[in-house]
């Protein structure tokens, strides 16, 4: 094969591997690689105006895309910008590919200005980290990395470039990644003994995460919670895991109080749990959350996760659709006639009580928020992708828009603030024929505004919501509870949740960075802020005051 520069032949390697859209921002030590981006056909990169920015995007097109995504950062500088939001992919298992260039292995003896040891740095964000030395192992290394991210548990992936070794000629053979497939069922006996565990119990629990949606298991989940009768918590889940709607869908067990978890689960006596870690409280338990007796299973391609903290009487390490499936078949064969009616019961329950709470909930309560989200879900159907960073108004959102099918809902994970605008962007870019429109609390929207900036100049077509109450109410109800864990006398909240003075202009803002925008204050404006926002041709944020 005909030698070309590294940097070249590193970009025919992303297109191979169906990396065709990078995200980034751009600096001096990868001025040639990004010279060579410019150049390239079929090869598109998108601009961002800060690395933290260019993250949230490729984070949110990945999810959308339901593969990986392609993130270039400048050096150790940019590198340490896009961190934080690093944290939430590697939380939240998204497969990035992110690439930095530094100026090069052969002033590494010089402690140059921008010298950093980039490995170093993204190893505690990422499932693998390495840096490129030699010119004859850029594409493989780039190979070895796609293969990595991809492969579940799913994460993001860095691989540092020297300029001086892209700018080599190289002469390796481009070839697609090769992605090991993990559709791996569990023995039959394994099953066997997970139903015997599972079947007799009369407290059922099911606890799911992203796993779940990962290996496309929401049949097959919920065959098994109405096979058993079984309460379905979500723990670490940001995707549709189970769809909204369903009778045993009982919520999030949420993720910031341990005891808050405990309670929903303590009374279980039969506890599966499927694609995730338990718990991922911000306070976990320390101790076991789990009843004495309890005969819990867990299912997981990940098995450093399964008993990571707390015993279990069965870990499987399998495809959560596989053993699923395994699973309510031996469940269908064996459960006795008392068993499954006992198991309808608790189902007929669980239904009867969804009917009675939708029958309760009546009309909205007239703020501006409600309005404008039952304006919204009346004129869209409910057809559109969600981008969730709403936090505390998270409950309203999903109460008119409520996660039912895989793919048009994406939760905010990893604790981080700012992914909700830029994951919009990108799962826009993504899914172009959808409607996307993403929420975010005016605290979290200010993290990463300058997204709006990106959407306009390349003409992304996403909606954008902030729910404006003008503080960080999160940690408003947070230091509520740590005042009553400590009976503390409630007061006034700390000045630094505080964000009303001086006051943001939100849509002024997004008109400064090309996007259309508009405030509403009184709800008959929400119902014609939804009209503008729908109609309106490119990227387009309402600011709904709360």
């Amino acid at each position: 094969m005909e030698a070309t520069p590294g940097r070249e032949r590193l970009i025919e390697q992303f297109k191979a591997d169906g990396l065709n859209v990078m995200f980034g921002n751009p600096g001096t030590v990868e001025q040639g690689f990004l010279d060579a981006v410019d150049a390239a056909e079929d090869f598109r990169y998108v601009l961002a105006l800060q690395e933290t920015v260019a993250a949230g995007i490729a984070d949110g097109y990945a999810r959308a895309a339901g593969g990986a995504a392609l993130l270039q950062l400048h050096s150790g500088v940019g590198l340490g910008n896009g961190i934080g939001m690093l944290y939430q992919s590697l939380r939240g298992h998204t497969p990035l590919v992110v690439v930095a260039g530094d100026a090069g292995v052969r002033y590494d003896a010089m402690d140059a200005q921008m010298a950093s040891d980039l490995v170093a740095m993204a190893r505690p964000v990422t499932k693998y980290a390495t840096r490129v030395t030699d010119p004859r192992s850029v594409l493989r290394t780039v190979r070895r990395a796609v293969k990595i991210a991809l492969t579940p548990p799913r994460g993001p992936v860095f691989v540092a470039l020297p300029m001086d070794v892209l700018d080599e000629l190289n002469s390796e053979p481009v070839l697609p990644a090769t992605v090991p497939l993990t559709d791996v069922a569990p023995s039959p006996a394994s099953v066997g003994r997970a139903a015997e565990l599972l079947a007799s119990a009369e407290r059922p629990v099911v606890l799911v995460g992203d796993g779940v949606a990962l290996s496309g298991a929401q049949r097959e989940l919920a065959a098994v919670a109405e096979l058993l009768g079984a309460d379905v918590y979500e723990v670490d889940s940001s995707e549709v895991n189970i769809a909204a709607s369903h009778p045993l869908r009982r919520g999030q067990t949420g993720h910031m109080f341990g005891p808050h978890s405990k309670e929903l689960i303590g009374d279980a006596d039969g506890v599966l749990i499927v694609g995730t870690y338990v718990f991922p409280e911000v306070f976990p338990e320390l101790e076991s959350p789990f009843r004495d007796g309890a005969k819990v299973v867990h299912i997981d391609l990940n098995a450093y996760e399964i008993a990571k903290n707390h015993p279990v009487d069965l870990g499987l390490a399998a495809d959560p659709r596989q053993a699923l499936r395994a699973l309510a078949g031996v469940l269908e064969r064996q459960l006795t006639p008392q068993r499954r009616a006992a198991a309808a019961a608790r189902l007929d329950v669980r239904t009867r009580e969804r009917v009675r709470a939708a029958g309760a909930a009546g009309e909205d309560d007239g703020t501006p928020m409600a309005v404008f989200l039952r304006t919204l879900a009346e004129r869209t159907g409910g057809d559109l992708i969600v981008f969730d960073e709403a936090l505390t108004t998270s409950p309203l959102v999903t109460r008119y828009l409520p996660a039912e099918r895989p793919g048009d809902y994406h939760l905010t994970r990893g604790g981080s603030l700012g992914v909700g605008f830029p994951g919009a962007v990108g799962a826009k870019l993504a899914r172009p024929d959808r409607l996307v429109v993403g929420f975010a609390g005016d605290g979290g929207s200010m993290y990463t505004y300058q997204a709006l900036w990106t959407a306009a100049r390349h003409g992304i077509d996403a909606k954008f919501v902030v729910c404006n109450n003008r503080k960080y109410r999160l940690l408003d109800d947070n230091i509520a509870q740590y005042w009553r864990e400590r009976d503390i006398p409630e007061h006034g909240f700390p000045s630094s949740f505080d964000l009303s003075h001086p006051e943001i202009d939100f849509a002024g803002l997004a008109r400064s960075l090309g996007a259309g925008g508009m405030r509403v204050e009184k709800p008959d404006e929400a119902v014609a802020a939804v009209g503008r926002m729908l109609s309106h041709p490119g990227p387009f944020l309402v600011d709904v005051q709360i």
